[in-house]
């Protein structure tokens, strides 16, 4: 794939007619899959799954941040109601910060070895009900909070990025260490005021302790 060719003005799409022009009408199936509310049958890919993607968005601009733990994390309170424990993480809350000023929110699902994604739109508060976050205790820890998703939209997303992509295909995964490591990007962020050796040193023993 080439990235020789030069970005020209004049072929920008800049209105939604001429973007329906290039992309046509969405097929009955694409439409049908949509609803306002969780399915029982959307219900098993929210319970199946140990890992999606927020998306937020706030002054500072927009924050989309992976959430996993084991499948069945996020719990379907009713048809309309999700309940996310927000587990331990680098106290950055960007998309906490966004949520409390705009409470708009998308959620991507993935299944490890499924196709489809699974798609969730609404909008979030956050709930530091200490009888809540103590039902999501998990290794004796409660998260600092709970992320409650109103839902609007729900639906599932078909197996093409996945498959395109070989996700799930072992055979393509990558060599983490064929790419530079966390401590060399703070170094080299920091002018080498944060040792990145250090870092990367003592970083397994961090995760494993600050798990939850």
């Amino acid at each position: 794939m080439s990235n020789a060719a030069t970005l020209r003005d004049e072929f920008l799409v800049r209105d939604l007619d001429t973007l329906a022009m290039h992309y046509g009408q969405p097929g009955e199936s694409s439409i049908a899959k949509e609803t306002p509310v969780i399915t029982e049958h959307y219900r098993r890919f929210i319970e199946a799954s140990p890992f999606f993607a927020l998306a937020t968005s706030g002054p500072e601009g927009m924050d989309c941040s992976p959430r996993g733990d084991p499948a069945g994390f996020v719990r379907v309170l009713d048809e309309k109601t999700l309940l996310i424990p927000d587990r331990r993480g680098n106290n950055r809350i960007d998309s906490l910060r966004n949520i409390v000023r705009d409470p708009k929110v998308g959620l991507l699902f993935l299944i490890p070895g499924v196709g489809e994604t699974f798609r969730v739109n609404g909008r979030a508060r956050i709930s530091v009900d200490p009888q809540l976050l103590e039902s999501f205790a998990f290794e004796g820890k409660a998260p600092r909070c709970v992320i409650v998703v109103e839902v609007e939209t729900v639906y599932f997303q078909c197996s093409r990025a996945i498959l395109r992509a070989q996700l799930w295909n072992p055979e393509v995964q990558v060599e983490r260490k064929s790419l530079p490591s966390n401590g060399t990007i703070l170094a080299a962020l920091s002018k080498q005021k944060i040792d990145g050796e250090k870092y990367d040193r003592e970083l397994p023993l961090r995760i494993g302790k600050e798990l939850y």
